[in-house]
This record gives C-alpha cells, structure tokens and sequence, in this order.
C-alpha cells in the first residue's frame, strides 16, 4: 500500500512540501518530546555551545541570552547517535515510506537535528534553500520536519514558498562571506509569497531541497520543536562534507545500495567553498 494519494503525490510535485498528520504514534511522541525536556534542563549548566559531535564541533547550539534561569537551546546536531527513539524514528517512520514514493524506491540518510524555539527567545530563521548548504549531483532531497510540539501561526511555525523548488537557485554568498541565506531582495520576494504550515503534535511536513523556506520568532509562551531529518535519492551524491555529519550518513533506509550516481538533467550553480572556510558553522535552518 502506497504511502501518499495520487493527490498528495501531485501537490508535493506542484508546491515542493507536504503536510503529512499523525505520523508519529503518540507513544513515540512523547518519548521524543521527554528527551529533548532533558536535553534542556541539562543546558541549564552550559553557558555556551558544548558537547561533541563526530567532527569535533559541539552538538549542542545555545541561543545568545541563554541562561539557566532562561534556557534557550536552539539546535542539536544528530541525536539520533544519543537516542534510540529519534534513531528509530529516523529509520522507521511512515514519512520515510513517503519519501521513497517521491524519490525512491532507493533513499539514503543523509543528516539530522533539533531545532527549537522555546519561549521568549529570538531564534528566526531567515529565508533559504537547503540545496545550498548540501550541493549534490542532482536535486533528489527531501527534509522532513517532524513535529514534536503543536505548530502554530504564532510560535514560529515553517514558512514556505510554495513552487520555487521549481525555480532558480538564489545566490546565498554576499560579500564574499556565505550568509546562509538570499538577498534581501529576494527575501521580501519570499516573504510575501510564502505560506505557514502549522499543524499538531506527530505531523511531518516534507520539503524539496531547492524550496525557499524560513521562519519567524517564537512568540508564544509554549516550546516549538522540530525533529528535522534528511533523505537523498541513492543515486544523489553529496559534493563536498557534510554540515551535520553523522556516522549514520549513507545509510540506506529504503530500497537498495546500487552504487549509481546520477547527475542533474539540468545546470545547477554550486556554492563554491573555500579550503577551511567556516561554512561549517553556517548550518541549514529549515525551521
């Protein structure tokens, strides 16, 4: 049985994202929202970024301001080599099987993390497209953001301009420093085309790797966060090292390993990154 209508596969091809409800069971749920709650208490003793990932960076980002009165922890390099249930979630959630209807049947792994906009903190994320942080030899990527809160209008929620992964990819380097995100111009552009996409505990929206995407400040008194993780076709070959690494990286969690590699039918313009840049601290935001 097919994971997505005909319907839903059609506006995914149309618009570049997806909102897909009651993905993950209520039990997992919970046990993914009790570890991120004990992953921000243990911020409390922290006072800047901390911890280790495989490359050597730390895994825990902490907002500016954050303290232990007023945690602010903003993002978490791959728990999922911390935690069996997001690794689990990761592998075996119904929207891997809707990734791999859209760009399978052989998808691959390709990085994870936490992002989180708690109270009274000014995370905003601006507009970007992923491909950008993660050039590969074709565009076959899909991030799917999982919901561990109730995403709402107000707190912050994805904000997506709906066909632009049909579009251009937009310059994201501005004088000669890698902004992580486009012009302003393009920005206003963007803001005024994009739509929220709210929706309750357990949903995950899928996104197209080139889609134009951001998000504004968490203005209510409850936690947003996301689990965000992202797939590749087999096929599509990263460029250069990734920004989140993960010694999952590759994986393949449908289909096959063919050991193919396809290249883009059209001309794409990749990021070019300097030998020791400090592109690495530019990671992707998607929400």
């Amino acid at each position: 049985m097919s994971a997505l209508s005909a319907d839903q596969v059609d506006r995914f091809r149309r618009d570049g994202y997806l909102l897909l409800e009651n993905v993950i069971p209520p039990e997992q749920l919970t046990r993914l929202a009790s570890e991120f709650e004990q992953w921000k208490e243990e911020s409390r003793a922290h006072s800047e970024p901390y911890g280790v990932t495989q490359d050597g960076r730390p895994r825990f980002d902490i907002e500016p301001g954050h303290s232990r009165t007023h945690p602010a922890l903003r993002r978490i390099a791959s728990p999922i080599e911390l935690s069996d249930t997001y690794l689990d979630v990761m592998r075996s959630s119904v929207a891997v099987d809707a990734v791999a209807q859209l760009i399978g049947p052989n998808v691959a792994f390709n990085h994870c993390k936490v992002n989180s906009k708690l109270p009274g903190t000014a995370t905003e994320v601006r507009f970007h497209q992923d491909f950008l942080f993660e050039p590969h030899t074709n565009d076959d990527m899909i991030a799917v953001l999982f919901f561990i809160d109730d995403v709402t209008r107000a707190n912050g929620p994805l904000e997506v301009v709906p066909g632009s992964h049909r579009g251009p990819l937009h310059e994201h380097w501005h004088d000669g420093v890698f902004t992580g995100a486009v012009g302003r111009d393009v920005e206003d552009r963007a803001r005024a085309a994009a739509v929220s996409c709210p929706g309750p505990a357990g949903s995950a929206c899928l996104m197209h790797g080139r889609t134009l995407h951001g998000s504004k400040s968490n203005l209510t008194g409850e936690t947003r966060t996301l689990f965000i993780c992202a797939y590749r076709s087999e096929d599509c070959r990263p460029l250069q090292v990734s920004h989140v690494p993960s010694r999952y990286e590759g994986e393949i969690v449908r289909g096959e390993r063919t050991n193919r590699v396809r290249c883009s039918d059209s001309e794409m313009a990749f990021p070019e990154v300097p030998t020791g840049a400090s592109f690495f601290g530019q990671q992707a935001g998607q929400g």
